[in-house]
């Protein structure tokens, strides 16, 4: 049996946000895990009235594998705040700080971390014409896995005529950012240790949500094949943005390296409070590569629950 002062563990999955069937293959690989551990863990999937899912399930703690908006942005954590059941990853604030990608570049300037300048607009009014000289990125404000992401282009005349369209399903609020050149790069923070640098390579367009989820849709470069001093910055970075943002459990914190010109540079991106836990995800490559199973991470997870995050 556990020693873990936790027992009966729920695992949120699926819920209603576009990364719905990620959360899914999340938590279906999080309840095989923790029931490996000797915990007993059962899936709850949250419909219209989660609370009432979670009084009749009575869990002694959450393991929250949902992703996305409903999620990760600070709602299902503020419902189990006020239902005092302890749950995993960061609290109320941290989430939905880090869920709003504009929020989150706040707090990296006022903490001293790069960035790079955005502009967050209306849908329409980014669709109408250029609000910074291409190339720029477009990702809506409060969206996660590069959903609704395009890269605009030198030489493109105009931004997509889909984000001003009536059937437009994803968030209002978009981020226009600067198009940073050279190689993405991961960083895993669990607790206040960052456990790797990891490069991505896609043969697609660039690293979307098909690259991240789909198998053979990117590479994971690990360790990345950068300079020692360039993964040491990477890693520093990334739990730097970690206590800057309030987090809590695992994150994982996104970079551009651009090694393009004479000056290398390193760019934060965003910091993913509930990183996936699918076969292909991130966290579990990098805690294997530290000789940590996914099944100990799910435990560890698990471990550091509590309320007041």
């Amino acid at each position: 049996m556990t020693k873990a002062p936790y027992r009966k563990i729920a695992v949120l999955m699926g819920g209603r946000s576009a990364e719905r069937e990620v959360s899914l293959s999340s938590g279906r690989g999080v309840v095989k895990a923790l029931r490996e551990e000797g915990f007993d863990a059962s899936p709850l999937d949250p419909g219209d009235n989660p609370g009432q899912q979670l009084f009749e399930a009575k869990p002694d703690a959450v393991f929250n594998a949902l992703h996305g908006r409903f999620g990760e942005d600070g709602t299902v954590q503020g419902l189990l705040e006020l239902m005092r059941i302890p749950y995993t990853h960061s609290g109320v604030l941290s989430s939905a700080l880090a869920m709003h990608k504009e929020r989150t570049k706040d707090v990296y300037r006022a903490a001293g971390l790069p960035v790079v300048k955005s502009i967050v607009a209306d849908r329409r009014a980014v669709a109408q014409g250029h609000l910074m000289e291409p190339p720029y990125v477009i990702k809506p404000v409060n969206e996660g896995s590069s959903v609704g992401i395009y890269i605009i282009r030198k030489g493109d005349n105009r931004p997509p005529a889909e984000l001003g369209s009536d059937t437009w399903t994803l968030s209002s609020e978009m981020m226009v950012e600067e198009f940073v050149p050279g190689r993405e790069l991961t960083v895993s923070v669990m607790g206040d240790r960052a456990l790797g640098v990891t490069e991505i390579t896609t043969e697609l367009e660039f690293y979307d949500y098909e690259a991240k989820y789909a198998p053979g849709g990117s590479q994971h470069i690990l360790p990345a094949q950068i300079p020692q001093k360039a993964a040491d910055e990477a890693m520093a970075l990334a739990v730097a943005a970690h206590k800057a943002l309030g987090c809590r459990g695992v994150t994982r914190t996104d970079f551009r390296y651009d090694d393009t010109g004479s000056k290398h540079r390193m760019i934060l991106l965003e910091t993913n409070t509930q990183p996936g836990m699918t076969p292909t995800s991130l966290v579990p490559e990098q805690a294997a590569h530290v000789g940590m199973s996914y099944a100990k991470l799910c435990r560890w997870i698990v471990e550091d629950a509590s309320c007041d995050r």
